[in-house]
């Protein structure tokens, strides 16, 4: 039998804190004055006739999935030089870009792949990612229009190149499109994001957002950086009233050395984070329509329902090398585009070499080893499994090495104890997608 560990988890309520086994990531959420008892009576007793239920699930889930995803950068390139780019300078003005020719037999050896790897009824996804993919226009359409149904489809552009046809084109086809803007007024957004030459592209952006309203698979994505951190209330309300559906408040990525040049503290990030997610509340009660911020929503799903969470980047071992990978122009993989540009991340070619050998390689095994137990500020704290201490690339390029926490760890705890908060309150589905629990199974419940 397990031994227990309920600890109580400050969430920052006079009347409620949490309790939580961290290694099966099991929680409740208590009165404070009864948080003692609640450790060693009912609550405690619960836990252990399910304790090995839950160990089992979370084990599952970290280390027990197959790739289903493929980052796919069909161009190295990019005409924009924003301020926090990760990819380095040199690939951004002029690297490799990937034939038409290239991509589809890429693609075809990743089709059979995940054949070969996944049951009949998953569909494979493929996001064109970047650097710029409307850079390689031609390839990626190609390929989309070729393989069709075969797999599901993303693209993550600058949306600065983005035409009316190119839009009617990826909707006819399903395509997920995620769009950058990272500020509300053209002053900060262009000073953040702007081409070689300096010009802020804050307009066309703005275009684009026309052209994709009413369009429910789009979402925005805002990096967020000492530049900008104050402005997330204020973006919030700019992209609710241009009925965005979806959109991320991404804390910067550190990996590259300019980045960590607009690193926020985790106190400025978190405290505008945190006001601008009520002003999406208060949104939402006003005019009955969501704005979905998905990075908090992940954190709520992590702990609400951990099989339920989009993304898997908030848990160790991350997403990278076990859950998607990424192809590079030159076809050469990595465990996730973010150690696109550092070669010993570099697992093999995917028209060298078969994929699951790349995927066994030394190279991912540094990311998909990387474990919350063996960093030694996370392998203690009770929200190991909600926050998963991201990212190792910049864990690995800011703070030394794969054994160390990611850049961010502040700023993970105020999420989470206001995710908490908000369960406590009872007002957590109104941060979620609708219908978010449809088809999952409740395996505890007190």
């Amino acid at each position: 039998m397990k031994t227990l560990d309920l600890r109580p988890f400050e969430i920052g309520s006079d009347d409620y804190l949490a309790l939580i086994e961290a290694d099966t990531a099991f929680w409740a959420i208590v009165p404070r004055d009864q948080a003692e008892s609640s450790r060693t009576t009912g609550i405690a007793t619960a836990f252990r006739k399910k304790a090995e239920d839950f160990q089992d699930e979370m084990k599952a889930l970290r280390f027990h999935q197959q790739p289903s995803a493929v980052y796919v950068n069909p161009t190295e390139r990019c005409n924009l030089n924003c301020t926090y780019c990760y990819i380095p300078d040199d690939l951004r003005r002029s690297g490799e870009q990937m034939e038409t020719r290239k991509l589809l037999n890429a693609l075809e050896r990743l089709l059979a792949y995940f054949r070969s790897s996944l049951p009949k009824e998953v569909t494979p996804q493929v996001i064109f990612h970047g650097a710029e993919p409307l850079l390689n226009r031609e390839g990626v359409f190609a390929a989309i229009q070729h393989f069709g149904d075969s797999f599901s489809y993303g693209i993550q552009t600058n949306s600065t190149l983005l035409t009316e046809d190119d839009v009617a084109f990826l909707r006819e086809h399903r395509v997920s499109i995620g769009i950058s803007l990272d500020a509300p007024d053209a002053g900060i957004a262009n000073k953040l994001r702007h081409t070689w030459a300096g010009r802020g592209v804050f307009d066309e952006v703005g275009r684009a957002m026309k052209l994709l309203e009413g369009y429910p698979a789009y979402s925005v994505i805002s990096t967020v950086t000492s530049e900008n951190a104050r402005q997330q209330v204020g973006m919030v309300e700019f992209l609710h009233e241009r009925k965005a559906p979806v959109c991320m408040l991404n804390a910067v990525r550190c990996t590259q050395p300019r980045s960590r040049t607009v690193k926020p503290s985790d106190e400025e990030a978190a405290r505008h984070y945190i006001a601008a997610l009520e002003r999406s509340h208060e949104l939402y009660k006003a005019t009955g329509r969501k704005l979905v911020v998905a990075n908090f929503a992940n954190i709520l799903l992590s702990i609400l329902a951990p099989n339920a969470r989009r993304l898997m980047c908030d848990i160790s071992p991350c997403g990278g090398g076990r859950c998607f990978f990424a192809l590079a122009p030159n076809g050469d993989l990595f465990p996730c585009s973010e150690f696109i540009g550092l070669p010993e991340f570099k697992g093999g070619n995917v028209f060298c070499d078969e994929i699951p050998a790349v995927l066994a390689s030394e190279a991912f095994k540094k990311v998909t080893g990387r474990k919350v137990e063996n960093i030694a500020e996370c392998a203690d704290c009770e929200i190991r499994h909600f926050c998963g201490s991201p990212c190792p690339a910049e864990a690995h390029e800011a703070n030394g090495g794969m054994d160390q926490r990611g850049t961010f760890c502040e700023f993970y705890k105020e999420q989470a104890r206001y995710a908490f908060r908000l369960i406590s309150e009872n007002r957590a589905d109104d941060f979620l997608w609708d219908h978010w629990d449809e088809g999952l199974d409740t395996t505890f419940s007190l």
